[in-house]
């Protein structure tokens, strides 16, 4: 993440010591000290100085007052660990003549002199940073001063404001941090989040969908991998062996990064079991890469929305993967029904088994009754996709071939829809407050694919519901989105 910082009440001390300052003058102009201490600032009334007196003031001195400035409490412990963590830290800051004759080497010998750390100082034009962000691609920008915040956030850039003293008595709705340990905190919830897509991209268009959702929304996520998942024979893609589902699996979604412009993930593409967890617990190119992704982060979060088998391939070979992951996982259907006769769970009832009795983190979006809701016509497709160029074309023209499947006759086709189903497990990573879930027991699973439900097991999560319109929203306006 790119994180801009302003200088001046963000990373230093400046007001109290502009205060300090302000009085000392005070005592040599006239000495009427401070007249309005309830002031929106100190130079806002809080002495009977002139504008000209303040501008002069600053003119005159500032230069030498900024090299005698303290960085803020844990300033410099805070932008180490962002650092550490591999965010790039732009120091953005509106330092200019007259009030500095020399702001860019005053400030850097400031920064040397204490030892802060970062990516690249930058002053800006003016108060309002938005072309500065924009030019080095901010993602996220901290600032005490409102109304530019206000200003930058109409234009596109995120904002945090630094409470302060003083700009704490203005009313505003702009997020805002108390100090470095709040801000902390709150970047590291804005963190890309390290994802694998576990996917039999050939089974069913859906998984296309996921894809491009997934890749629309990169600006959430660090994808780490694309990982083939096993398919056999399914209702919409027959095949002979599963090494034929994983071949056209691993092309389709090469064609699809192409048609996505983002060719650079091709070389993230791993071609998974070539059998199911019962016949084969040998490793593979994506189990093992799961395995690999898993130990070198904090928690990887794994989008599987086919078998789950490679999964159970990793924990079963690396159990010390288990608490570095978390699964998202869609496959089998609600409670509500009476078996899970669903293609990604019966295909591998004993992977099933292996991941949800492994005490794996674990999402489950159940096909039937719930993702069964993200439902859509190619009217809707055409009518928000067809700005989208070849690769619009392209999803519409799968949906429709798709859809056109299920039917013996084209009288069978009125007023009928189809379920993208995939979309919901990519959309539940991006925002959870558009699902309904609850924590429950881990159930057990028996051989006929059936829940039984438990009461002390381990707990796991299992979605009930979700808001269609919400995540069909979303699809939609990142579709058209040319950023």
């Amino acid at each position: 993440m790119r994180i801009g910082l302003d200088i001046d009440n963000v990373i230093t001390e400046f007001d109290s010591l502009i205060l300090n300052e302000f009085i000392k003058e005070d005592k040599d102009k006239r000495n009427t000290g401070i007249i309005n201490p309830n002031a929106n600032h100190i130079i806002d009334g809080m002495f009977d100085w002139t504008r000209e007196e303040i501008l002069e003031f600053f003119a005159n001195n500032m230069e030498r007052i900024s090299l005698y400035l303290t960085p803020l409490k844990d300033c410099k412990f805070y932008m180490d660990k962002l650092l550490d963590k591999g965010h790039e830290i732009f120091l953005i800051s509106h330092r200019i003549f007259p009030d500095y004759k020399d702001p860019y080497n005053t400030t850097e010998k400031w920064l040397n002199k204490n030892n802060i750390n970062y990516t690249k100082l930058v002053l800006s034009k003016g108060t309002d940073k938005t072309f500065e962000c924009k030019e080095n691609k901010i993602d996220i920008m901290i600032d005490d001063r409102i109304t530019p915040c206000s200003i930058m956030m109409a234009n596109g850039i995120n904002c945090f404001v630094m409470q302060t003293k003083y700009n704490c008595l203005r009313k505003h709705e702009l997020p805002f941090v108390t100090d470095w340990k709040n801000l902390y905190e709150e970047l590291n919830k804005m963190e890309k989040q390290n994802i694998i897509l576990d996917t039999d991209m050939s089974n069913e268009i859906d998984d296309q969908f996921a894809l491009t959702y997934l890749i629309k929304s990169l600006k959430n996520f660090n994808l780490e991998a694309i990982t083939i998942a096993p398919y056999l024979n399914s209702g919409y893609s027959k095949t002979e062996s599963i090494d034929e589902g994983t071949q056209l699996s691993f092309n389709t979604t090469l064609n699809l990064l192409d048609l996505l412009n983002h060719g650079e993930l091709k070389d993230k593409v791993y071609k998974g079991a070539t059998n199911y967890f019962y016949d084969n617990k040998e490793s593979n190119l994506a189990s093992d890469k799961i395995i690999e992704i898993a130990l070198k982060n904090e928690l990887t979060t794994i989008i599987a929305i086919g078998a789950i088998t490679n999964i159970a391939i990793a924990i079963r070979k690396n159990p010390n993967i288990i608490n570095r992951i978390k699964v998202v996982w869609l496959g089998g259907n609600s409670f509500l029904s009476e078996n899970n006769n669903e293609f990604n769970f019966r295909q591998d009832i004993e992977g099933v088994k292996e991941v949800f009795n492994s005490k794996v983190e674990l999402v489950v979006i159940p096909c039937r009754n719930v993702a069964s809701n993200m439902t859509t016509t190619i009217y809707e497709l055409e009518h928000y996709l067809k700005n989208n160029g070849k690769l619009g074309e392209y999803l519409c023209k799968i949906f429709e071939s798709c859809k056109k499947s299920y039917f013996k006759s084209e009288t069978d086709e009125i007023g009928s829809s189809k379920t993208l189903w995939d979309l919901s497990a990519v959309a539940y990573m991006i925002n959870k407050k558009w699902f309904v879930a609850k924590k429950v027991s881990c159930p057990l699973i028996l051989d006929n694919g059936c829940y039984k439900k438990t009461q002390k097991s381990h707990l796991v999560i299992f979605v009930n519901d979700l808001f269609r319109n919400k995540i069909f929203n979303d699809f939609f306006i990142k579709m058209n989105n040319t950023d």
